[in-house]
């Protein structure tokens, strides 16, 4: 009965507390997991690159390998999320439990196999990705920890997203958060103390993975979330797994396209400038990624509200929930925009004290700040039609950037402008993402204010 009366104020909280304040408490737990996260992996990068360009440009080359391990987790954890959002706004809490269930064991099964299949072929599949010959050995000892947490980090990733959808973004804002700062202190204890160099950096990683997924699953056994998991809830009816893949595919598409496009992007960084190159869009990713997280962080915050409020049918509340967020994000993305411009210079050397990676990287950032305020539209788009189940669309926007506008864009502006073109590729790429987005942005705005949402999806 308690459990009932949980559930009846948070469906209540969800569609009818006042939307910009509700959006704005739901962003900053999520926000704060993001950032936290970010922050991690930039420490990885800080402390790896004190070793040399070798090893920093190594991280890189295994950050396309932990992008994919992080594409099949959120693919599963953002499809069972928006199907468990909408299930909850329409009262279906059966539905939402087999959903949680069958998308947290599937993650758990196929973060198995990863592992497996990973550390049987290990060199092979780092020379796949673009490592160089020097850093080779370090890609290999960071991989191998990597592999070995794979089935952590796909169950953490849906466990986190159960508690954003569900609306109870605090415990996944512990839970992340808890085991980031973990990683930041771990990372020079194993490192520089122990001397334990870029085997250092992944075992502080993998260890702050299995903190953060057991914290996440804490609340789980305390029976703080509406959706239940039990093995028993696993569900053998194909549709549901084709919805749960289907729903979450833009997930997919766009962390698998980014793990693709990084591998063209260090085969391309090899040729021309070596591990300068890796190093240096190694350590601009990591910077942006740290920007970006701050925009999903507000996304995700209004993703559950989106969600919840389709299910209940309530659209001025969706067309409020869109607005807002998309002015907020963009005047966010602003903010950041100005001085990541004018520290460009400043926070490249904070990294390594390497003159042709600090150059490399300084312009790419610079050339980026000015693309920070356009980033919304098509994150907004993606995170709007992922929300309520119209899947093409957000497949189709999730391709943009790392994919359709990326992999030609890699081959031919480095053709033409060298190393340069190397700079400039995320920058184009977030230009012409946006120009694609802003259609669909503001037929949504038009479908909102005269009523012409389509219907609600199955969620079976």
């Amino acid at each position: 009965m308690a459990g009932t009366k949980t559930d009846s104020k948070q469906f209540k909280r969800m569609t009818e507390a006042p939307v910009c304040p509700l959006i704005c408490k739901l962003a900053v737990p999520t926000t704060i997991s993001m950032l936290v996260t970010g922050i991690y992996n930039t420490a990885d990068t800080y402390f790896v690159s004190q070793i040399g360009k070798s090893a920093s440009a190594a991280v890189s080359v295994v950050f396309s390998l932990m992008a994919l391990i992080q594409a099949i987790g959120f693919t599963l954890g953002m499809g069972s999320g928006s199907i468990i959002s909408r299930c909850l706004g329409a009262k279906d809490k059966e539905t939402a439990s087999k959903t949680f269930s069958t998308g947290f064991f599937s993650a758990i099964g196929l973060g198995i196999v990863i592992t497996v299949f990973g550390l049987l072929f290990l060199e092979p599949i780092m020379n796949l990705l673009g490592s160089t010959e020097t850093a080779l050995p370090y890609a290999k000892t960071y991989a191998r920890y990597i592999l070995a947490g794979a089935p952590i980090m796909m169950g953490t990733y849906v466990l986190n997203n159960l508690w954003r959808w569900e609306g109870k973004a605090f415990f996944s804002m512990i839970g992340i958060g808890l085991g980031g700062v973990l990683n930041i202190f771990l990372d020079p204890l194993f490192i520089n103390v122990f001397d334990l160099g870029v085997a250092g950096a992944a075992m502080a990683t993998l260890i702050s993975q299995t903190l953060s997924f057991t914290l996440l699953l804490i609340p789980i056994f305390l029976k703080k979330n509406i959706s239940k998991l039990s093995f028993s809830l696993f569900s053998k009816d194909l549709s549901l797994h084709g919805n749960i893949w289907f729903t979450g595919l833009p997930s997919l598409l766009r962390q698998g396209l980014a793990s693709i496009s990084t591998i063209f992007l260090n085969l391309q960084g090899r040729d021309l400038a070596g591990d300068s190159a890796l190093s240096a869009m190694g350590i601009f990713s990591k910077v942006t990624m740290l920007i970006f997280c701050i925009l999903l962080g507000i996304g995700q915050g209004y993703q559950p509200v989106l969600g919840f409020n389709f299910g209940a049918r309530k659209w001025d509340r969706m067309r409020t929930a869109y607005t807002f967020t998309w002015i907020f994000g963009t005047c966010v993305m602003l903010a950041f925009a100005i001085p990541l411009f004018l520290f460009a210079g400043t926070l490249m050397p904070f990294f390594i004290d390497d003159a042709e990676v600090i150059s490399i990287g300084t312009r790419a950032l610079r050339l980026e700040a000015f693309m920070l305020p356009l980033l919304t539209v098509n994150v907004m788009c993606n995170m709007t039609f992922q929300s309520i189940g119209e899947r093409f669309k957000a497949s189709l926007l999730s391709c943009l950037r790392q994919g359709i506008f990326f992999i030609p864009c890699v081959f031919i502006l480095p053709y033409f402008f060298g190393v340069h073109g190397i700079e400039a590729l995320y920058p184009v790429c977030d230009l012409l993402s946006c120009l694609m987005s802003l259609p669909f942005a503001i037929h949504f705005l038009y479908a909102l204010t005269h009523n012409k949402l389509p219907a609600q999806q199955d969620n079976a």
